[in-house]
């Protein structure tokens, strides 16, 4: 299987963390995760570790095996507001 890492697009999910900078993890490659300074920073970084982890799992497993994920919104009451 050839795969032009370039064409996919992955979720990524960036947090704020509580001693400063952001956290990002991309919930599709198990273990697959960075962090940065700022908002820009750490979506570069994790774009890096994306390539790192289809590298490894190319590298290890001979085929890719990505998870498919997906965003969903829910709503909630004013109550837990």
């Amino acid at each position: 299987m050839n795969i032009n890492h370039q064409d996919k697009i992955f979720p990524v999910v960036l947090e704020k963390d509580e001693s400063g900078g952001y956290v990002v993890i991309n919930p599709s490659l198990e273990g697959c995760y960075s962090q940065g300074e700022t908002v820009e920073e750490a979506l570069q970084n994790i774009k890096e570790a994306t390539e790192l982890c289809l590298e490894d799992l190319k590298a290890h497993k001979g085929k890719l095996r990505i998870k498919d994920v997906s965003l969903h919104l829910i709503s909630l009451k004013n109550n837990y507001a």
